[in-house]
């Protein structure tokens, strides 16, 4: 993955997840698992307040399937 990271909150990047056809599955403590039931793909994410930090946010987009640049516009 290529590109600079933006400084997202975890809220951000569920909004993202919610974008590509994930759905809140269940929530667990502070970690939200999205599942999208087409390829039933999975991605967690730590419902924590402030930013995500950055080697969590580059794991977030890996499970999402898609490239920085695809996560920035869809900011």
């Amino acid at each position: 993955m290529s590109g600079d990271l933006p400084a997202v909150t975890a809220r951000t990047a569920a909004r993202v997840a919610q974008k590509l056809g994930f759905e809140l599955r269940r929530q667990r403590g502070s970690h939200a698992i999205y599942v999208r039931v087409a390829d039933k793909a999975r991605v967690v994410i730590p419902m924590h307040s402030g930013d995500l930090k950055r080697k969590t946010l580059r794991g977030i987009i890996a499970d999402l399937k898609i490239s920085v640049e695809e996560f920035k516009q869809l900011l």
